[in-house]
């Protein structure tokens, strides 16, 4: 569910016009709906309240420090996997108890500096890692905290890119393996063992999949704790899915966490979700204005302002977006590709798809674009990356300003060998 209704034949974000914002900002740029944002917000707490658990929201989904705010007001902590999501995290605010840092390849520096701000812990995915954080630890004479990112072997049944718990994924330690490597970690000196975790997927629309993947992670839980290493906190990641399309239908957070409160009613732990699509995909849109339109040999494209650099996940994924009108004119649908104007046949919205008959200047809006679209963003092209808006009932706030040329070349030099004709 979320605001982003029409109101007669314009499209509103909450009370907002939408026509106007392209009006005062330009296009294209990223729009968000706080209310959605505090519904799906909402939805997730109650769906685990069943649970002793702390909800750390995943920051690659969406890294805007407005957007991390919101949810760090609403008590929620966060899940990392960078040096960068650190000081995000960080400068919103969060407090470093609150923090998990995952991903697969942690440099020594960025192991550092959490270690040091004081992060909840590390979710580690491999020997090599352990000892690294071991060995930084013991430098800067301080304790780090870990958990053992496993990998169940478990099939979410998603997209293959965003598939990571299958034992040919780069993600996590083999099961098999995984309690060999508890007890090496839980001899070490600057270690302490806190958790287990475990992350199979993204965009999982099954529930099937999280309850197996945890059925596999509370038999460890048993095991390690005959070991004599008691477990604090078990993560499970994220991976809801949300309906880009009509005909997916992923469970609800309150038929996720009813499930997993049945299976762990013998589990004396924190639970920690780190939820991020589910919470802000469909919080967010892509507007754009159309720059023409043209008829193919055997279609009709629309070429809109925005650009694969902005929105990514259809020529990655091949995924789909909802595609709306900001203003409705009615009369006869076409099938028509909307498309950007970046130099790559990758670069569309929707392919061979019914949709309005747009024409030039007409306003289109790219629905569930709240996650993974600006944080995915580049220059490719040398495009200044779009802003991003932040809507409140019937007011709207700039929260990231659109880049300008000189932004593109910040950082970058000509040496004074190059400065003249050689």
């Amino acid at each position: 569910m979320h605001f982003f209704q029409y109101k007669g034949k314009k499209l509103f974000a909450e009370d907002t016009d939408i026509a106007q914002i392209a009006s005062d900002v330009g296009t294209p740029f990223y729009l968000y709906s706080y209310k959605t944002l505090i519904r799906h917000y909402n939805a997730f707490e109650n769906g685990v309240k069943l649970l002793p658990h702390m909800v750390c929201y995943s920051v690659k989904a969406n890294s805007n420090i407005t957007i991390l705010k919101i949810f760090i007001n609403k008590g929620w902590g966060l899940d990392i996997v960078s040096g960068g999501e650190l000081y995000r995290a960080l400068m919103s605010g969060c407090p470093p108890n609150k923090i998990v840092f995952s991903g697969v390849g942690k440099t020594d520096e960025e192991i550092r500096r959490a270690i040091q701000a004081g992060i909840l812990m590390f979710n580690v995915e491999s020997s090599q890692e352990l000892e690294e954080i071991h060995k930084v630890a013991n430098h800067i004479g301080e304790i780090a905290r870990i958990s053992l990112r496993v990998n169940p072997d478990i099939d979410p049944e998603t997209h293959p890119y965003i598939a990571t718990g299958l034992f040919k994924n780069k993600f996590g330690i083999p099961y098999s393996e995984v309690k060999e490597i508890y007890k090496k970690a839980n001899n070490l000196s600057n270690i302490e063992v806190v958790g287990i975790s475990c992350h199979i997927g993204s965009q999982i629309i099954q529930l099937q999949p999280f309850i197996d993947a945890f059925k596999k992670l509370k038999e460890l839980y048993f095991d390690l704790k005959k070991m004599g290493i008691e477990i604090k906190y078990i993560d499970l990641g994220g991976g809801l899915g949300i309906p880009y399309k009509e005909e997916e239908k992923p469970p609800h957070p309150e038929e996720y966490g009813s499930n997993i409160a049945k299976e762990a009613s013998d589990v004396d732990a924190t639970f920690i979700f780190e939820p991020g699509r589910v919470i802000v995909g469909n919080a967010g849109v892509l507007i754009t204005r159309v720059l023409f339109t043209k008829d193919g040999a055997d279609r009709r494209f629309v070429v809109v302002d925005a650009g694969m650099n902005d929105l990514i996940r259809p020529s990655l994924y091949n995924s789909f977006h909802q595609v709306l009108p900001v203003i409705k004119k009615g009369g006869k649908e076409t099938v028509s590709d909307l498309v950007g104007p970046i130099c790559e046949t990758g670069d569309f919205f929707a392919k061979n798809r019914k949709m309005p008959n747009f024409e030039k200047g007409d306003l289109v809006a790219i629905l569930g674009a709240g996650a993974y679209g600006f944080s995915m963003s580049s220059n490719y092209n040398s495009r200044p990356r779009i802003p991003e808006i932040l809507v409140k009932e019937d007011k709207f706030w700039v929260i990231r300003v659109r880049e300008s040329e000189e932004d593109l070349i910040r950082g970058e030099n000509i040496p004074d060998h190059f400065k003249e004709e050689q």
